[in-house]
């Protein structure tokens, strides 16, 4: 008798998958399961994916507490053609952070007074100066013609940061960090507005923002395939090369959280060029506070 094939519907009603996301979410893991089902069952691609690729994705989302509906916006599976090492091709699927599922991560932290993204048109962009800031004048708008995107956040200890993309650095990004964008498919070419807001506020955040574990966790899963949701291995199967290196964003994490001398010499032997500064600044910072 042959074995029956394992589909994304068996997968998710197995027992100790529903236990999984009751741990994860309580009362609220069977309409999470069914929205998954109905996602997977109205994407034809998705519906032949690896269906435990399905479920890390979904398993992230539902660490993240972040609804799974395209109409949300906060957070998506989508399918995506791996490609294999004899060629051939299998598809699985990707987890996605839409813009609005970082600004509902920024906002939990409970430490951001203001976040948003924007558009910017043509007319708007007064003052252009990488090392004081950018001056906007959102009054004016001298066609409906986009030159760029902007992201914002103000922080309640004061610090606040703008970060300024023209459109053409947005896709020359798209074209780097994506192959599909290269091949003309794909959230860049169906959707480039929400996708270069998404990637203006994600760079802000990661290269600025303080990052709560979620938010941690959201820059390093975002566009990859989960091999493992608990332990964040990942594939990033549509980029040549990760926007953020997971072990070091870790690292980073680790110095900013350090409240003892003993945390900084546990972190020590992880340390890399990269983070000396960082880490020397937190030794300082210690120090004066005994």
């Amino acid at each position: 008798m042959s074995e029956v094939a394992l589909t994304t519907k068996s997968l998710f009603a197995r027992d100790d998958v529903k236990a999984k996301f009751q741990e994860m979410l309580g009362k609220r893991s069977t309409s999470f399961i069914t929205s998954v089902l109905q996602i997977v069952a109205s994407n034809e691609l998705l519906a032949k994916a690896d269906p435990t690729s399905v479920y890390q994705s979904a398993a992230v989302a539902a660490t993240l507490d972040l609804p799974l509906n395209n109409n949300l916006g906060f957070a998506y599976i989508v399918p995506y053609n791996q490609k294999q090492k004899d060629g051939s091709f299998k598809t699985v699927a990707q987890f996605q952070l839409g813009y609005k599922g970082f600004i509902q991560l920024a906002q939990r932290s409970g430490q951001f007074k203001t976040i948003s993204a924007t558009p910017v048109f043509e007319g708007q962009l007064i003052e252009q100066n990488p090392l004081t800031g950018f001056v906007f004048d959102w009054t004016k708008k001298t066609s409906d013609k986009v030159i760029g995107y902007a992201a914002y956040f103000h922080l309640l200890n004061g610090f606040e940061k703008t970060l300024y993309a023209t459109v053409e650095e947005l896709k020359a990004h798209g074209t780097k960090y994506s192959q599909t964008f290269k091949k003309g498919y794909g959230l860049w070419k169906d959707d480039f507005d929400s996708m270069a807001i998404k990637t203006v506020l994600k760079l802000l955040l990661a290269k600025f923002a303080p990052l709560s574990v979620d938010m941690q966790r959201a820059v390093i899963t975002d566009q990859a395939v989960i091999n493992n949701a608990e332990t964040q291995d990942v594939t990033y199967v549509d980029n040549e090369e990760t926007l953020i290196d997971k072990e070091s964003e870790r690292v980073r994490l680790m110095i900013e959280q350090a409240t003892t001398d003993n945390d900084l010499k546990e972190i020590e032997p992880h340390l890399k060029q990269e983070h000396l500064d960082l880490f020397t600044q937190k030794k300082d910072e210690l120090k004066s506070k005994k």
